[in-house]
């Protein structure tokens, strides 16, 4: 089984909608029996919590469903993952950062606009502070970015569906 993990800053926002939105489209693609996925925060201010009410909102308003409760990055976390997609580059330089410390071999670790075709940036904004469509953007930037990331996990796994 192929294991992929969302960051983000809080894990309240942008990583729980990322994992929801890969989760839909593995089940629209089948394909639910060859991943698993989680996400993650890489600081401890929202361990514990739901989602930010915006990001469920704005899932669910396109039939996505999101069961998440926040959570910091682990060292397990580093080792058991096979690809580890940030947000933005300071969460991606603090996975970075803890992959050194743990003195572990990751070499999957992605910034997710890497995937989404002639991004005008390679980070996905932080929508906390701003309002709904804030949380609308960072949707789309999202969905986009996780389906060309699939087909590159199809084409890399050798998955013909």
């Amino acid at each position: 089984m192929i294991s992929v993990l969302f960051v983000c800053l809080g894990n309240i926002c942008r990583s729980p909608l990322a994992e929801a939105i890969f989760n839909h489209k593995l089940k629209e693609n089948g394909l639910t029996d060859k991943f698993k996925s989680d996400s993650c925060g890489t600081s401890d201010y929202h361990i514990g919590e739901l989602p930010d009410e915006r990001t469920l909102q704005c899932a669910s308003d396109r039939g996505v469903a999101v069961n998440h409760r926040g959570r910091q990055i682990n060292r397990v976390d580093i080792r058991e993952f096979d690809y580890i997609l940030a947000m933005d580059k300071a969460n991606k330089k603090n996975i970075e950062n803890l992959i050194v410390k743990y003195g572990v071999n990751h070499d999957q670790v992605y910034l997710i606009r890497e995937f989404q075709p002639n991004a005008e940036e390679l980070e996905v904004p932080d929508p906390y502070y701003g309002g709904m469509e804030k949380f609308e953007e960072v949707y789309e930037i999202l969905d986009e970015s996780i389906s060309h990331f699939l087909q590159f996990l199809k084409q890399e796994h050798q998955m013909y569906v």
